[in-house]
């Protein structure tokens, strides 16, 4: 399996350009799609109430709830299939995962804005595993401090992106709006939260 290092300085992220090969991603796609059952919180900008650019959904295997921009989401149990996922991701990254946040992007006006995953439930220096189902789009990169160390990468239908070490500490990453054409994207981001 093809494995590219994205030799980020103050960071450690690896990509699978192809994790799972077209026709199984396509039926995770499928699955996932018409199985989840999807919410769109509320979110506050500058003391304004606004619907979350994209449809969400929260599992573990644990009863921890996960909060970020004033969210709290409780988990459902892991399904057969995102079970399996998990165990394939863990395999080929050598970390443990209790968690995914589905994020669904029905088309280029879905979003999700400049973050790092670095709440205080996912402790120090966390690994997050993201999976690409769908729709390619484009994942911005950008250095906290050192503003001229920013990158980008397009995310193919079945591809993963791997983020540890102290990525989450030094680095933002955003999924943009976009006024291309772009069908629904479906992405998991595989978490611990002991």
């Amino acid at each position: 399996m093809e494995k590219i290092d994205l030799n980020l300085p103050d960071a450690n992220v690896i990509y699978f350009p192809q994790f799972y090969d077209f026709k199984r991603a396509s039926m995770m796609f499928e699955s996932l799609l018409n199985e989840t059952d999807w919410q769109q919180d509320d979110i506050k900008v500058f003391g304004k109430t606004y619907k979350q650019p994209r449809l969400t959904a929260l599992f573990a295997e644990n009863e921890k709830s996960y909060s970020y921009s004033n969210i709290t989401m409780i988990p459902k149990t892991f399904t057969p299939l995102l079970k399996q996922i998990k165990n394939d991701i863990e395999a080929i990254s050598n970390q443990t995962f209790t968690t995914v946040l589905l994020n669904f992007y029905r088309d280029g006006n879905d979003s999700n804005g400049w973050h790092s995953d670095d709440e205080k439930e996912l402790g120090e220096n966390p690994a997050i595993a993201s999976l690409s189902l769908g729709a390619a789009r484009w994942f911005h990169l950008k250095h906290k401090t050192e503003k001229q160390q920013k990158t980008k990468i397009e995310l193919p239908h079945g591809s993963l992106l791997l983020m540890q070490g102290s990525t989450q500490q030094y680095w933002k990453h955003q999924l943009a709006k976009t006024a291309r054409n772009v069908g629904p994207r479906i992405n998991l981001t595989f978490r611990l939260i002991k």
